[in-house]
């Protein structure tokens, strides 16, 4: 008999934890055990028979594994205390993401409440699978670089993009991916018909993370992002238009052969045929990648991924990555 996973979810009011307890609750071989929000402690939690707790009250030693879907600096602090209690963790926060103190620092202009914590997995499974399987605490990558990551892989993994050229990020997510406090960027009358580009060249935090990835596969001695994202007046989903130049290891006409035989078998990523472009449509409310190429010349591609921000760029890739923790099927409770 397969055991039972005891979970808690730690800020489940956010909309990246909505989608969690949604998935959790109908996973098999999971009994959620509580879901904190300070600001709705005591109401119901949808879909199930708990109530919000406020999170200094929830009991780590009746859990075997948390969600953590709270604000950067505030994840960490928990983080520590979870693991000094023996309970794995699944942090979708930045905190964990970078693998040095350092690297926080200069992208989140404060020191890292636990360095002593770092490095630890990035719980992108395409990438990073074997490190995933077996692990007692994994950083879940920003909704971001997930999906221009996926979108860049296959070329990363021959080493197929020009190191004097860079890769040019045009990116665009629904306005879920700022989260459920209330801002004046975020207000219906500030976003609706409007489209706005912020934290635009190279001053938006997820640059740091995108880049330490791509240091994983090829050498890099000069900042080679170019990354842009706006705020899409939509509630979720997430498009990257990417743009690269190819090396001589391949040219543009071979990369959709590359990038089919690559995800061949990755259940969660899905290669549109030439000639169709990814639509937001293709992936909302479902814990997928969807990825077309078009070649523009020999050496010129555009990659379009698109991905639902709050499932395969949030929720639904916990899940996928908990699911490598404790080696049930990856895609349980996702398909």
């Amino acid at each position: 008999m397969t055991k039972t996973i005891r979970v808690g979810v730690f800020g489940a009011s956010g909309y990246a934890g909505l989608d969690l307890v949604e998935i959790l609750a109908q996973h098999p071989h999971v009994q959620l055990v509580f879901a904190t929000s300070n600001t709705y402690a005591g109401d119901i939690v949808a879909g199930t028979d708990l109530r919000y707790i406020p999170s200094e009250d929830a009991p780590l030693d009746s859990v075997d594994a948390v969600f953590l879907a709270l604000p950067h600096k505030a994840s960490a602090k928990v983080a520590k205390k979870a693991i000094d209690a023996g309970v794995r963790v699944l942090d979708l926060s930045a905190d964990l993401r970078l693998n040095t103190a350092e690297e926080y620092k200069l992208w989140y202009k404060d020191d890292h409440p636990h360095p002593e914590l770092l490095p630890v997995p990035y719980g992108l499974p395409e990438l990073h699978r074997d490190e995933i399987r077996g692990a007692k605490v994994v950083a879940i990558p920003g909704c971001y670089p997930t999906t221009t990551l996926l979108g860049l892989y296959p070329l990363l993994k021959i080493e197929g993009l020009s190191v004097e050229a860079p890769i040019i990020v045009d990116a665009k997510s629904g306005v879920s991916g700022a989260g459920r406090t209330p801002s004046d960027t975020v207000h219906f009358v500030e976003v609706y018909g409007n489209l706005k580009p912020y934290n635009t060249g190279r001053k938006h935090r997820h640059v740091g993370e995108i880049e330490q990835e791509i240091r994983k596969f090829v050498s890099l001695t000069d900042p080679m992002l170019i990354f842009t994202p706006h705020l899409l007046p939509v509630d979720r989903g997430l498009m990257a238009s990417i743009y690269v130049t190819l090396n001589y290891n391949i040219t543009a006409d071979k990369v959709h052969s590359l990038y089919a035989n690559v995800y061949m078998d990755e259940p969660l990523v899905d290669v549109l045929p030439l000639g169709t472009e990814a639509t937001l449509k293709h992936v909302v409310k479902t814990n997928r990648c969807v990825i077309s190429l078009t070649p523009v010349t020999d050496r010129y591609l555009h990659i379009t991924s698109v991905t639902d921000n709050l499932r395969k760029g949030a929720a639904g890739q916990a899940v996928q990555c908990f699911n490598l923790m404790y080696q049930f099927p990856e895609t349980m409770a996702l398909l």
